[in-house]
């Protein structure tokens, strides 16, 4: 579809400080009609909302237009990385796009950037590194974070645009968020849109203190307050603090008072108001008064004629989108992973030493582990970053990481702080420009902090956006070490029931260094489960294995006709015992199958061992209500049922929280014995 060609006075979308000197008619000319065209268009998108050609919602940047504007058109679109909040419609018409294509994220039709999957001012360009938001307010600062960082990396003087509300500015992310810049030393500019409200609640009853700017002595960096009543006067102060952030790599803190000349969305009455309140914004709403200060300076009738042309570039655009035919489904289910990648050229050795003979090791899980971090950190350029707490000097919680730090340095394993959520936001925010980072949690349990930006970030952005973010996760999980609740838990069920994460759970030393290679050079987001029991479960055989994909399918580990068993995990040595017993008391053979890829499922072996022994039994170490367990007997049967000849057995821990003592560990989760008793009396 081609939309109409803008105005001559919108063909630039950059603005130097100098610019607005003198002589400076064209560029404050260009200024303003970037704003009327922001501010015509966010009017337009209310009038269609109400005719019901555009459904959902709209949040307007009235009144936001002289921030908004001048730093879209300040920034350097060619490296900078920003992400807009729900007031920024002016910014995404600056910053990258045609005026009916953002229309059409609107009418979420054909058109639309994001084909229709994501809603209004969501969407971005992340392909020009504007950032697609999320509803949940904080999260996408540690993502423009992520996203410098790649940039200034690759050698690029990036500065970074986070923007956020004056409500937002509470949320633990912001603080978690801001504390990560100052400590990186990186160029972002955290921006608080402060219009006096979080949705309908005043500032007064949000913070003690409402100089919001003054945080910034907290985290050791900069900050001042802006007024954005004069776009001319935000452009100046808002260039030099650019040129400073991009010259000295240090962040910013800044708070913008704007206007909020509307509610937070078109459904918003502002009933809230207090009288008079928001007839004394629209007095001093800034585009008139910019309109007025131009027209005084002589220039009415070139401002006539581009409010003209304005409004017919607008109309004519609206009709233009609106003839678009609407979204269709397609095969949705195809997009919401990136597709496969090839294989990376792997050194055939353990190590990263060219021409080095394959050999094999004995190694523990662990030890297995390290050598393939060890291995990509040496071949691959874009394995810039392992991040997680105490990953450096410590080596880990699991010692994991013992030796890399000496070896690769800070600017390669990085400890960070404690903040789980920003750092997977600032490691999202590096995957989706040109790097591939590697998170490690101190236990599964901890990344319940960090679940809005692995499900509802990461997990999505595929799908919403198109663009792949390659990043591994990796959970040290599971229980029988007595670690208690909250360092115990198995996490595959809450997390993999949301859309677009992959999974690997290996059970030994050579299927981990196979899935962590192989996680690593995929596309997607891949959590990796690492059983704590069995990073010190003796020393088995590990070498360089040129079919190290295969981990993203079952592995038979014992055979028999009698029936169908599947586990992963720690439970698969508890299993292979239990095979072993039935097979010596009973003169039984089961088919044992290590599932290994929770996430995407692949069934086709189990099902025809299942067509051939028409008995299934299934074990995993989570709780049995809600379990792994009971979308394993699902998928197994319901193309199978007829074929069975006992009903499926689910062998699972107990529905109560991990207990503590020893005693009770061993009664709350399965072990060979209970899998052994399980299976007899079924059988019986």
């Amino acid at each position: 579809m081609s939309f109409p060609p803008p105005p001559a006075v919108l063909r630039s979308r950059d603005l130097r400080p100098e610019d607005l000197t003198a002589p400076r008619e064209e560029a404050r000319l260009r200024l303003y009609a970037w704003m009327q065209l922001a501010r015509t268009g966010d009017n337009r998108i209310l009038d269609l909302f109400r005719q019901g050609l555009i459904r959902g919602t709209v949040t307007g940047g009235q009144g936001n237009e002289a921030l908004i504007c001048p730093l879209a058109l300040l920034a350097d679109k060619t490296v900078d990385v920003i992400s807009f909040s729900h007031r920024g419609f002016g910014g995404h018409l600056v910053w990258s796009g045609e005026f009916g294509e953002h229309l059409c994220q609107y009418f979420a039709n054909s058109g639309s950037p994001t084909r229709a999957r994501e809603g209004n001012v969501h969407h971005g360009d992340p392909a020009h590194r504007s950032l697609p938001m999320i509803s949940h307010l904080g999260i996408m600062l540690s993502n423009v974070i992520g996203g410098v960082d790649s940039q200034r990396r690759l050698g690029r003087p990036a500065v970074g645009f986070a923007f956020l509300g004056d409500g937002s500015s509470s949320t633990g992310d912001v603080h978690e968020s801001m504390n990560l810049a100052a400590l990186l030393g990186l160029p972002v500019l955290f921006i608080i849109e402060n219009n006096r409200y979080a949705y309908s609640t005043p500032v007064h009853e949000q913070f003690v203190s409402t100089s919001l700017w003054e945080r910034a002595r907290g985290y050791g960096m900069q900050g001042f307050a802006l007024d954005c009543s004069d776009p001319e006067e935000v452009a100046a102060r808002l260039g030099a603090a650019i040129a400073e952030a991009r010259a000295t790599s240090q962040p910013l803190l800044i708070e913008a008072h704007t206007f909020r000349l509307r509610g937070h969305a078109a459904y918003d009455t502002c009933d809230y108001m207090p009288p008079g309140e928001a007839e004394a914004l629209l007095a001093a709403d800034p585009l008139p008064r910019y309109r007025q200060k131009l027209a005084a300076a002589g220039l009415l009738p070139r401002l006539d004629a581009i409010d003209a042309q304005l409004r017919e570039f607008v109309e004519t655009s609206v009709q233009a989108a609106l003839a678009l035919p609407p979204a269709s489904p397609g095969d949705m289910l195809l997009d919401v992973f990136a597709p496969a990648s090839a294989p990376m050229p792997w050194v055939p050795a353990l190590d990263s030493i060219e021409n080095r003979e394959s050999k094999i090791e004995n190694l523990t899980m662990a030890q297995a582990l390290n050598r393939a971090l060890r291995k990509i950190l040496a071949e691959r350029p874009e394995a810039l970053l392992l991040l997680g707490q105490d990953i450096g000097a410590y080596g880990g919680a699991f010692k994991v990481t013992e030796g890399l730090l000496k070896d690769y340095g800070r600017r390669r394993v990085f400890s960070t702080p404690l903040c789980e959520s920003a750092s997977t936001g600032y490691a999202i925010g590096l995957a989706t420009n040109a790097h591939r980072p590697i998170e490690e949690f101190q236990f599964a349990d901890f990344a319940t902090e960090a679940t809005t930006q692995i499900v509802l970030n990461a997990a999505t952005y595929h799908f919403r956006a198109g663009r792949k973010v390659p990043l591994v996760l990796r959970f040290p999980c599971g229980g029988g070490l007595t670690f208690g609740s909250f360092h115990s838990q198995e996490l595959e069920v809450p997390f993999l029931s949301f859309p677009g994460l992959k999974a690997l759970y290996p059970s030994t030393p050579q299927d981990a260094f196979n899935a962590l290679l192989a996680a690593y050079e995929d596309d997607n987001p891949v959590i990796l489960f690492e059983h704590k029991g069995l990073y010190r479960h003796g020393r088995h055989p590990v070498q360089f294995d040129d079919d190290y994909r295969a981990v993203w399918q079952p592995r038979l580990v014992h055979r028999g006709d009698f029936a169908t068993v599947v586990t992963y995990g720690e439970m698969v040595l508890h299993c292979s015992d239990a095979c072993a017993y039935f097979r010596e008391e009973y003169e039984l053979g089961l088919d044992l199958f290590d599932l290994r890829a929770l996430a995407p499922l692949r069934l086709d072996l189990i099902k025809a061992s299942l067509a051939r022994t028409g008995r299934l039994v299934v074990v995993h170490e989570g709780r049995r209500t809600h379990g792994f367990g009971a979308e394993l007997v699902a998928r197994l049967t319901e193309e199978q049922f007829g074929q069975l000849k006992a009903p499926p057995l689910r062998i699972a821990a107990l529905d109560i929280p991990v207990p503590f003592a020893p005693e009770l560990e061993a009664a709350y989760r399965p072990g060979r014995e209970k899998i052994i008793g399980a299976i007899t009396a079924w059988m019986g």
